[in-house]
């Protein structure tokens, strides 16, 4: 038991060791815009206070850049903009185009009809509206 212990305690210190000689670490360059592709709500009726999962879908150009973040407006009490952001990293990635999802959580504290406009590119939005009961 001690011996296998020693052993477990050398790997992780031979795996911190050879982890701080490693010079490949990746930086974030920079954060911009991502256009919106599809939108995915399941439900276009919901009650007040519950909660609902709204999928966003982008591509990416290369294993260097990934999702970041929402800018996520209130333009009014029922209407929203979102505007999805990515991030860019200096490292060495593949130029294979990948789809990725994300998702925001709606929990409306008021009844009413919900309009979301999601950023496309240039001037172009996804609407989608929810009603809630």
């Amino acid at each position: 038991m001690k011996k296998l212990l020693n052993f477990g305690f050398s790997a992780i210190i031979l795996g911190v060791i050879l982890t701080s000689c490693n010079d490949d670490y990746e930086t974030v360059q920079s954060i911009e815009k991502v256009k919106i592709d599809s939108v995915s709500i399941s439900n276009d009726t919901m009650n007040v206070y519950d909660v609902q999962r709204i999928k966003t879908y982008s591509q990416y150009k290369s294993q260097c850049e990934g999702f970041y973040g929402y800018d996520y407006v209130y333009n009014n009490n029922l209407t929203r903009t979102v505007t999805a952001y990515k991030f860019l990293t200096n490292g060495m990635c593949s130029q294979s185009t990948h789809l990725g999802m994300n998702q925001i959580n709606f929990n409306p504290q008021q009844k009413g009809q919900y309009t979301f406009k999601f950023w496309n590119g240039d001037d172009n939005w996804i609407t989608k509206t929810i009603v809630v009961e």
